[in-house]
């Protein structure tokens, strides 16, 4: 487990299963403790103990089980609130508070937001807490979620949303995919030197078993290659090599079919 400081708070990062991240808002003005998607259940019962604070509310990101099968089990244990996206309510398993971006949850010592950012599924969202973005399988380390059941507009979209932070703004997904992600970065956007000075500080990082997140808006905006179509020449130069149009979409969407069958 690594844990990170924020102004209000303390990010527990716990890694579980093969690749997942559970984290833990820690409120330092608080009694709260947020567990964002709880992939398991025990391994969220131990670590919460271990920090002697029980979980107050679970966040959902959406509905996927690697993210919310310990819902019900953590919920009966600790008597917690479990909070998800409003119009996907009917598939957050024990949910008790339905949120959107106009309906954002109100706990005790923390202000959270609720981004709509479908793409990956069709209700996901992402909240944001001070200058922190816990966004689920939307945005990764270098790379985007699959489209499962939005499209490539839709992920596009929530994608430029997520962009418009402020550059410092960390990024708390919930998969370890950087390596790989960076790997098909690299194939597509070889000229670029701020992604190769990535590419050496993150395989220091894991070589030494080390998350390469959190990182953070600017980072993502300057070497990630779903969020690179906003950049003119980017875009421009990569349409031209694979004779597509020449507008941000576009490029987009052959980026995320190509990285499919990467």
């Amino acid at each position: 487990m690594w844990s990170y400081q924020h102004e209000n708070f303390i990010v527990h990062q716990l890694p579980v299963l093969r690749d997942n991240y559970i984290y833990m808002i820690e409120a330092k003005h608080s009694d709260a403790m947020i567990v964002i998607d709880p992939a398991l259940a025990e391994a969220t019962r131990e670590t919460c103990i271990k920090l002697g604070k029980p979980p107050t509310h679970i966040m959902n990101t959406h509905h996927h089980w690697d993210h919310t099968d310990g819902n019900e089990e953590l919920k009966k244990q600790f008597n917690c609130r479990i909070i998800g996206a409003r119009s996907d309510a009917s598939r957050i398993p024990g949910i008790d508070i339905e949120v959107s971006e106009s309906r954002p949850p109100r706990i005790n010592g923390l202000k959270v937001e609720v981004l709509e950012v479908a793409g990956h599924t069709s209700g996901h969202i992402a909240y944001l807490i001070d200058d922190a973005l816990f966004c689920g399988d939307t945005l990764f380390g270098a790379g985007c979620g699959r489209l499962f059941e939005g499209t490539p507009a839709q992920m596009h979209h929530s994608l430029n949303k997520l962009a418009t932070l402020p550059e410092m703004t960390k990024i708390y997904c919930a998969h370890e995919y950087t390596m790989a992600n960076l790997a098909f970065a690299h194939a597509i956007d070889p000229d670029n030197t701020e992604l190769d000075y990535r590419i050496i500080a993150d395989k220091k990082k894991r070589d030494s078993n080390l998350p390469t997140i959190p990182s953070s808006i600017g980072v993502e905006k300057a070497t990630n290659p779903f969020l690179r179509p906003s950049n003119q020449f980017f875009c421009r130069t990569y349409a031209g090599q694979h004779n597509i149009t020449e507008d941000a979409l576009s490029v987009f969407t052959h980026i995320r079919a190509t990285k499919d069958h990467f």
